[in-house]
């Protein structure tokens, strides 16, 4: 009866969606037709080419639906905060708007002008949310007076087992009733006790009681790194009795990486990452970094251009310089920049390693005896960093980032956290960049860029570029 009740609700939300689509549309188009374009909305309606416009139309309903269904809006939202819930929402109306914007840019439906189409976002927008905003009031009004309860198994005693069904009864709204728990004795269970939570079976009973007991769903909390065998039983009993299975967060005890879930051809995968991004903040900050890349370049071509030619004209040797870097998940890719030292300094690195000024594995010397004269000038105003704008047009570099180490450096790493800073793009500049660069240790460095991944955002993107400019008219750390 629960199943059957889920499904029709989800039916009336995929037609009430769409019902708001062909709304929002309908809405959009009656100011196009009010300033003397009715000519072009006749034309989509009219009957002589109707065929063609249904087709288009039912097009557009089927890209809306597409766009709902892949930000999960038609999957159960009881564990789903309202902010999350309304963010996927904005998501998948821009996404979907961006959606139609280009197919009526391909079919040449001039009707989609840029107010039709803010118009159309805002009125989709805004129904979608009030609806499912009223929608979520009444089933959890519904829920607060016990009906719609889902009963929930717990199989695991520790702390984070208890933790989560503290929480989980801390929203009455949600719908779930913790029954009890599942656990063998060990060492803990008598801190469990404490919890008021009734310990309802053991393993070896827990098939006897799914025979007889209320349970909807079972959630595992059992660490597979030592309970696979257990955990992968109790799945398998669960499917024989058509119980939905949940597992807990961070099943392998890990303390960075995030898990989600995602499929792959019709495979079901658990994925665990540290990557900070989404897959559409990551196309967000790509689309960022290529178009700030291109303006700047363009508006500094003439900038570009005299510093290669004093470059040229000062000392002997090319005007650029590369060097083997280290990018996304240790990519090696060539570097670009303005020569600052002579056209044999690589060489003679390894005689002045002694002279070293930095700890960990990196390389510097503040008066560096390599660097010319206008070098100098070049690296305490950064202009030496400029041609990889390039790199972050090929999409080697971001603007934003970890910055990119030579391979020498990176041979010297000793801990495997360190590792961690190339699971995202390097950039041009990063925290450690505004914080002082050279004059803070190689440890503080790693941790900026721990903070950089784990705390990402554009805005922080946008914050760090801002810091840039003063850090740099500052040439604080510069050398």
């Amino acid at each position: 009866m629960f199943l059957a009740r889920r499904e029709l609700l989800i039916k009336i939300l995929k037609l009430f969606d769409l019902w708001v689509m062909a709304l929002a549309f309908m809405l959009a188009a009656l100011p196009v037709a009010n300033r003397g374009e009715a000519s072009t909305f006749a034309d989509f309606l009219s009957m002589r080419i109707k065929v063609e416009n249904f087709i288009l139309f039912f097009v557009f309903l089927a890209l809306w639906h597409v766009v709902f269904a892949s930000w999960q809006l038609y999957r159960s939202q009881r564990l789903v905060p309202r902010r999350t819930e309304i963010l996927n929402i904005l998501r998948a109306t821009s996404l979907g708007t961006l959606g139609i914007a280009g197919l009526c840019l391909v079919f040449s439906v001039k009707m989609a002008t840029p107010g039709f189409l803010l118009s159309f976002w805002l009125i989709a927008t805004s129904v979608t949310i009030v609806f499912r905003f009223l929608l979520r009031l009444f089933l959890e009004r519904v829920r607060r007076r016990g009906r719609g309860l889902r009963h929930i198994l717990i199989v695991g005693t520790h702390r984070r087992a208890v933790a989560f069904a503290r929480k989980l009864e801390s929203r009455a709204e949600s719908g779930y009733r913790i029954v009890g728990f599942v656990d063998e004795p060990w060492s803990g269970l008598e801190e469990f006790h404490h919890s008021g939570y009734p310990l309802v079976c053991d393993f070896g009973r827990l098939a006897e009681y799914l025979r007889r007991a209320v349970v909807d769903e079972v959630i595992v909390g059992l660490p597979l790194s030592s309970f696979y065998d257990r955990a992968s039983a109790i799945a398998a009993l669960c499917e024989l009795h058509g119980i939905v299975v949940r597992f807990l967060p961070r099943i392998f005890d890990l303390k960075l990486a995030k898990p989600h879930a995602e499929e792959t051809e019709g495979d079901s995968l658990i994925t665990l990452s540290t990557g900070p991004m989404e897959e559409w903040q990551g196309v967000c900050k790509r689309i960022l970094d290529f178009t700030l890349a291109l303006f700047l370049l363009l508006a500094l071509s003439p900038l570009l251009a005299v510093v290669a030619a004093l470059i040229k004209l000062t000392s002997i040797g090319p005007a650029f310089f590369t060097q083997e870097r280290l990018g996304l998940n240790k990519r090696r890719f060539r570097v670009y920049k303005f020569r600052t030292m002579g056209v044999d300094a690589e060489k003679q690195q390894a005689k002045l390693e002694r002279f070293n000024e930095l700890s960990g594995p990196v390389f510097k010397i503040k008066h560096d005896p390599r660097v010319t004269p206008l070098g100098r000038v070049l690296r305490k105003a950064s202009i030496d960093e400029l041609p990889q704008l390039f790199n972050v047009l090929k999409g080697e570099m971001s603007l934003v980032g970890p910055r990119p180490l030579p391979v020498r450096d990176y041979e010297g790493f000793d801990q495997d956290w360190h590792r961690r800073r190339f699971s995202v793009r390097p950039g041009i500049t990063c925290l450690w960049q505004i914080s002082g660069r050279n004059s803070i240790g190689f440890d503080k460095w790693m941790e900026l860029d721990m903070r950089y991944i784990d705390e990402w955002s554009l805005w922080l993107d946008f914050r760090i570029l801002a810091g840039t400019i003063p850090a740099v008219l500052r040439g604080s750390g510069a050398a």
